[in-house]
This record gives C-alpha cells, structure tokens and sequence, in this order.
C-alpha cells in the first residue's frame, strides 16, 4: 500500500509547461517510477527527481526504507520485487500513469573467475539486471507511450561494455541491460517514449561493493582505496536529472560517467 496517503499518485499529468520541453511543468506533478529506490543511486534519483518537480513513486523490497523516503519527498512507496513477476505487475497497477520510467534495481555478486564461478549467481544478476528491467519496462509501457512524453532510463554500466577480470557475470549482465534498451530503442522509434541509458563507472555507495562482497568490508573498501574522489551516488542522479528534464526530442542514448581519476575501465589512479 501507498507509504503515504496524503500523496496519492496522480490519475492525470499536464504537459511540461515549457515550450521546448525542458521544464518539467506545473499543476499536478508528472509521475517518475525509481526502482531499486531504498538505497544507493536509487534513494539519490528519486531526491533528484522530486527536487525538479516529479511526483516520485519508489519501489524496493525494504519498504521501511522507501516509506520514510517516500515521506520525507511527499512521494509513494510500494513494496517491489523485480525479479517476481506479481510483485511487479501489483506494483505497476498501484502506477495508473507515469511519464518516467528509471530501472535502477539491479547488483553483483562475487568478483569470481569463469572456470569457478557459481552459475546460480549469475543466473541471479541475470535475473535482476535483464528479465527485472524487462519486466517493469512491459508492464509500464503502455502508459509510458499513452503519457505523450515518456522516458524509459536504464541505469546500466561500464562493466555493460567493457569485460573486466572477475567480471564475468555481472559484465555480462549488464551488456544484457544495454541490450534490452538499445533494441527497444529501435522498436518504439516513432512513438513519443526516449530510450536513454546511464552507464557509471566507480560509483561509491553504501551497499553495492559491501553485497557483491557478501558484506566483507574490507574486499569492498579496497576497490576505492587511494582514489581521491569517486563518483557518488549524487553523481549519477544528477545524470539522470539531467536526462529527463532536456527538450523531448533531444535522445541521449548513452551517458557514460567516470570519476576524474579511472580514465577507463582498466585505468586508475591510486594515491598512496
């Protein structure tokens, strides 16, 4: 149920008042889905995303979390579960219309090489970074398209396209994100939806090194250790900010953010 029913999501969103676009617009709100919103880049975009005007409707499985987010931006919560098919579909029927769809859910586990690899592992980030993204980009697109103006933004990664030694699992599922949005791009060319992917390099957050150690602090604070300034949370969701609010004819089909100090996948600068 809603975390907050002072803020109901709203059965109607006006036109962004700007005429180009740019402006997300007044009167009631225009509604943005962020899954995966409990933490982490999620919890930052759906901050951003209220700050510039959205009605902001959070989805994740710790709803404690998402309720008191939802509460603090005036927003709603729903429990989500993008990995099961009716916990998305009861999630998306609470959602009557939206205009901004982010599939941010998504993780790794285990930095493990191909030859000893648990195959039940990468099923899961499978699971979570291909068929959830699929899953919730079906079930909202029909409203996305209805809306007039939607975006449909996949949080993906450079890991989506570059392999990296003990990447194998997580790399490949990622290149199965930037797989799914880069075809749907292609098939709904002529409708009025924006296909647009993010893809962060070294992005320090809470949990996402700590789960893909299985919580081992010291193997996740390792892969920041030395660098000066990682990208943040805060980074990305300015990115995706940024996406959402530029003219609707202008696409970015891929924003690819790195820390100043990783040049590339392979390449960065440790101090000390």
């Amino acid at each position: 149920m809603s975390a907050n029913p002072t803020a109901p999501v709203p059965d109607s969103q006006p036109d962004p008042s700007g005429a180009d676009g740019s402006e997300v617009g007044t009167g009631a709100a225009p509604v943005a889905v962020v899954t995966g919103a409990s933490s982490g880049i999620g919890a930052a975009t759906a901050r951003r995303l209220a700050a510039d005007g959205f009605h902001v409707v959070l989805g994740a499985r710790r709803t404690d979390r998402i309720e008191a987010l939802a509460a603090e931006l005036g927003g709603t919560a729903h429990a989500l579960d993008v990995t099961d098919q009716a916990s998305v579909d009861a999630f998306c029927a609470a959602v009557p219309v939206v205009k901004v769809l982010v599939n941010n859910a998504g993780g790794a586990i285990g930095m493990d090489p191909v030859a000893t690899a648990a195959v039940g592992d990468w099923a899961q980030m499978y699971d979570v970074n291909v068929l959830g993204v699929v899953r919730m980009t079906q079930a909202l697109l029909p409203a996305l398209i209805a809306s007039g103006r939607g975006d449909v933004v996949f949080v993906g990664s450079t890991a989506g396209q570059v392999n990296y030694e003990g990447g194998g699992g997580y790399s490949a599922a990622k290149h199965g994100t930037h797989a799914v949005a880069e075809t749907l791009r292609l098939e709904l060319c002529g409708e009025p939806v924006r296909v647009m992917v993010v893809a962060p390099g070294m992005v320090k957050t809470e949990e996402f090194s700590l789960n893909r150690f299985g919580g081992d602090d010291d193997k996740a604070d390792a892969v920041y250790a030395g660098v000066r300034e990682p990208l943040v949370a805060e980074d990305i969701a300015d990115c995706i900010g940024w996406l959402v609010t530029r003219p609707h004819h202008v696409n970015v089909d891929l924003l690819v953010v790195r820390p100043l100090a990783q040049a590339a996948q392979h390449k960065v600068h440790r101090e000390g």
